[in-house]
């Protein structure tokens, strides 16, 4: 009888960055894109910037709820829901407040939402998103669920789902990458690592070297892209949705990132972030990234910045006057959207209601 040790698989995991953080860009590399195309990146990353920062101080105020900002994340969003087309579905975590406005959602329903009034994710239908998924690490399921029966259906679309570095320590994310790699599902995975799951870094939850690494156990590519270059995200964006289109399977993209804020609201980062850790990522800012890109091409100037931003900030003052002005949910509509029939129990505690509101 003869024994045999030998080597039955390497693996290994591509990094990508296509534009640093100086501004300086790796002209082969970088996608196809056209003039609109670049500065429709940059404004809607200034939007971005724009709504969180009015939402920020609306919480401050007391006008909304624990709100939870995306600063530092917006090549994450930009450089990838541009990419989506109609048919295609995507399922957000509680951080991708730029994805549902490039996809079409009224900036009004978001400010709705973290105010506290669901009527908020009563997303139109044309935007093809589901709504915000607060419990972490549950929204991959129900995007490989769909991919999965978009590939029955043989429909040409993909699932995208959105989450953070923490949601890679829970059960249904292996979950999620076991069934997508198993079926060839039209899944992209978008993990925006930005260094810690609230207070707890990445090196505590993981002894991976990498996020992306973890596809290979479910036998699909991941890749590794700066996520503060929105270049780099499209364009591995883009290869996956190829891919996925074309029957090839899912892939798992960690957007390597930081979150420059607070977890949420809730939050004090202070208590567990050293300060120079949190300027030396500032320094790495996306939108100040793409905008030394935009000077050097010289589709960039002062007066444009301020159009743009002017811009932006009256979009947003619009969009807080119209959630503002919207009545508030009625309590009784709590019970339509949860069965197709009521049960018992909840039949009883609707009339309970009504004879309270009598």
């Amino acid at each position: 009888m003869r024994f045999l040790e030998k080597t039955i698989a390497k693996f290994s995991v591509k990094y990508l960055q296509i534009l640093n953080e100086k501004g300086q860009c790796n002209e082969k590399l970088k996608p196809k894109l056209s003039k609109e195309q670049l500065l429709q990146l940059y404004e809607s990353m200034i939007l971005m910037r724009a709504f969180d920062e009015k939402a920020l101080k609306l919480q401050r105020q007391g006008r909304l709820g624990t709100y939870a900002s995306l600063r530092g994340q917006e090549a994450c969003q930009a450089g990838s829901a541009f990419l989506f087309e109609k048919q295609d579905l995507i399922f957000p975590a509680f951080r991708e407040h730029g994805v549902f406005l490039i996809r079409g959602t009224p900036p009004e329903m978001l400010f709705q939402f973290w105010a506290g009034d669901e009527q908020g994710m009563q997303i139109p239908q044309n935007c093809n998103m589901f709504s915000v998924a607060i419990t972490v690490g549950a929204q991959p399921l129900h995007a490989v669920g769909a991919a999965i029966s978009f590939s029955l259906q043989k429909k040409p679309a993909a699932t995208i789902t959105y989450f953070s570095d923490g949601a890679t320590s829970t059960g249904d994310f292996h979950e999620a990458m076991n069934f997508a790699g198993v079926f060839k599902a039209p899944c992209i995975f978008i993990c925006q690592n930005n260094q810690y799951a609230i207070s707890l870094p990445v090196k505590e939850q993981t002894a991976s070297q990498t996020i992306a690494q973890k596809a290979l156990a479910y036998g699909f590519e991941g890749i590794q892209v700066d996520g503060n270059d929105v270049f780099a995200v499209w364009k591995a964006t883009l290869a996956a949705l190829k891919k996925a289109r074309a029957g090839r399977g899912p892939t798992l993209i960690e957007c390597f990132t930081y979150r420059l804020g607070d977890h949420t609201t809730s939050d004090d980062a202070k208590k567990y972030r050293k300060e120079s850790e949190v300027l030396a990522w500032q320094k790495k800012d996306p939108i100040e990234r793409l905008k030394k890109y935009l000077q050097k091409k010289k589709l960039w100037n002062p007066m444009y910045e301020i159009k743009v931003r002017r811009k932006s900030e009256s979009a947003v003052e619009q969009a807080v006057q119209k959630a503002e002005s919207i009545p508030p949910e009625q309590p009784e509509n709590i019970f339509k959207y949860i069965f197709k029939e009521l049960t018992p129990e909840l039949k009883e505690q609707q009339e309970s209601l009504q004879k309270n509101e009598a």
